[in-house]
Parts: structure tokens; sequence; C-alpha cells
């Protein structure tokens, strides 16, 4: 038993996405030894959150508290745990448990690190089922229960509010440009500049990429895109020859936009020789059509790349810490979570917001 309750932002139904949302008591997971219970200061709001809330993506299992994106103080540590302490601050991504924290060598993917494909067992931080059967609950709320193995120690020189975006929307850009070579005699694009895509700048000239270009409708965002350190713009819908006038000069392309009608060919044909589309929106509606014809007379690869592993979200931290990268990011007090939700499906977010439990001050470093 504890002194302490999970509360927090409970989506009902569909409507719950359109800012219904309603505050409320929940159960967690039932308590296991290599678990830890985090009190809540921060946590990011995610594109995956409206989705959820609406069953964008599948049935939702009602009632669901989103948000994973979360920072705080461990208030609890079980028996077993032993790389986290009581009183250290940690970050929870979009992931809780995967088949390795019950069986060692089980799944592939576990047992090298890369628990995010877990092929047994990927729950995910809200909205899903642990392997003991309780369900997940996520971090719009006071508490949060976590298996330990999926919380990181967030270094000093983060402050919380930082920290929180990096955990879903910053490790989602730097897990794939990292794996695929992001760096010194690469060109990297970015699609859409929002949540995701500005992490992608940073991430990409802090892994040092000759050039950084971001792929944008308009050029409204063009300066704030330079001073996140892009090298280049492309506003399609302002020249109709962008994708003949940019052909062939990108090695790497992340693709962040969550839209099935986006231009995915003319994206293609700007990638070199042996170039690698990454996709990391998922589109409630699914993935546009494409002619082969690129793939097969540059031999370019399509692929995508799922949020990161602990390990990932850690060394992700390490680049933040060494590079001085930063979020750009708004504070907004949680009991207005309901408003925040709203605004973000607006568009409103320049370019993350985060939900907070205490100020700053009390709760960052």
């Amino acid at each position: 038993m504890t002194d302490y309750k999970f509360e927090g932002w409970l989506g009902l139904d569909a409507s719950s996405a359109e800012g219904q949302m309603q505050w409320g008591e929940f159960e967690p997971k039932p308590w296991e030894e290599t678990d830890i219970d985090i009190k809540i200061s921060h946590c990011g709001i995610c594109g995956s959150d409206l989705h959820t809330l609406r069953s964008g993506w599948g049935p939702t299992l009602y009632p669901c508290c989103v948000g994973h994106e979360i920072v705080g103080k461990v208030v609890r540590v079980g028996s077993e745990v032993k790389h986290i302490a009581l009183g250290d601050r940690v970050g929870v991504g979009a992931q809780s448990d995967s088949c390795c924290s019950r069986v060692k060598g089980a799944c592939e993917a576990c047992d090298s690190g890369q628990e995010n494909y877990c092929h047994n067992k990927h729950v995910g931080t809200y909205n899903g089922v642990y392997l003991n059967g309780g369900k997940s609950y996520g971090g719009y709320a006071t508490y949060n229960r976590v298996p330990a193995r999926f919380a990181v120690k967030i270094p000093e020189g983060i402050s919380s509010a930082e920290a929180a975006p990096m955990l879903c929307g910053g490790v989602t850009t730097y897990a794939p440009l990292k794996h695929h070579g992001a760096g010194p005699g690469k060109t990297v694009g970015i699609v859409g500049l929002g949540g995701l895509g500005h992490f992608g700048v940073m991430w990409a000239k802090a892994l040092g990429a000759d050039k950084v270009v971001v792929i944008s409708r308009t050029s409204a965002k063009k300066e704030d895109a330079t001073k996140m350190g892009a090298d280049e713009f492309i506003a399609t819908a302002e020249d109709p020859n962008w994708g003949k006038n940019h052909a062939s000069t990108i090695d790497l392309i992340v693709c962040t936009v969550s839209q099935s009608d986006m231009p995915v060919q003319d994206y293609f044909n700007l990638l070199k020789f042996d170039g690698v589309f990454v996709q990391v929106g998922l589109p409630d509606d699914g993935f546009p059509t494409f002619q082969q014809k690129p793939l097969i007379f540059k031999r370019i690869k399509i692929t995508g790349s799922l949020i990161g592993s602990p390990d990932d979200i850690r060394e992700m931290f390490d680049l933040a810490t060494a590079k001085g990268v930063k979020p750009w990011i708004s504070e907004i007090p949680m009991k207005d979570a309901n408003k925040a939700i709203i605004d973000f499906e607006k568009g409103a977010p320049r370019y993350r917001f985060v939900l907070a439990n205490e100020p700053e001050s009390k709760a960052s470093l």
C-alpha cells in the first residue's frame, strides 16, 4: 500500500481527443519488485496521445490516461532494482515493458538491447497490458508505476521540462539518424518542422551532418529552422519545381509527417543513389502509394523506425548534454491538459507542449 493516489486525466471515449478528458483515480499495474513508482513533475504532449484518445490506431482500452514523455522523482523502489534509487530523477518514454523483463534471451531484439523492437511483447507506457496482466496508464497524472528497466536517469544539465519531450519525440528522430549514419559527409533532409522535425534538425547538426535540409509545405517556419541549425529550406507549396531543382541531393531523409496524401514520390526523387528514406510519422489512414522506379534506378531504401530503446535514450541524453541541444517548449499546467490537447491539434506548439505538475524551479535539477 502507498500513501499516495494514482490520479490523472482519463479518456473515456473518442470524444476525449476533443478536450473531454476527465480527472479521476486509476489502478496502476500490480506491484512487482522490479518496479518503481515515480512522482510525476512533467509530461510532454505527443501526437500519439491524440491518435490514441480518438482510437485512431485501433480500439483504445478506455479508460485511458495518455502521456509517454514522463519525468519525475522516484518515490518507491522494488527490492530487485539495482540501478535506480529513491529520489533519483528519471524519465520514461513510449515503451514500458517487453519480454526481456521475464525471460533472458527470449527475444533477439531484447537480448541485443533493442527492446523497442521486441518480437514477443511490446508494452506501451499507456493503453497497453503488462506481462503481469496490469493495465498501463500514462503521464497526464500524479504518479506512474513502471518496470525499472524502462526508466532512465536524467543527467544534470537537462531540466525536467526539456527532458520530457526528448523521451519520445526526441529519441524517435535521434535513433534513425544515428542508425543510418547521419554525420560528417552526409546531407540530411527532415520532412516536417513540427515536434518531431525540430528535434531531427538539431540532432542531425549535433551528429555533425554537413548539411541539413528542412522540407515543409510553406516557408512560414524557415526562420525557426535556420535558428535550429538548418542550412537549407524547401517550401514545396511555393516552388512548383522543387522536386526537379533539388533532385538527387540528399543522402538520408527522415519523414515526420503523418499524412496519407504527402508527396512521397517527390521525396524519393530528392535522394541520391543508395539514399535512405525513413518514415517515423504514422498516419491514421495509412501510407500513400508510390511507383517503384526510384527504388530500382537509384537503389534507394525505404524503411521505418520505432521510438528508441532505453540505451538509445541514454545515448541521446549524452549527446544533448555534450552539444547543448535544447528543445523548443511551452510549459503548461497539468490542470489545463484538455485545452492543451485542443491547441496541440490546431498546430499551436512551437514546438512541444509540456504539462507540469510543479513549477520548474522545484522540479528541474
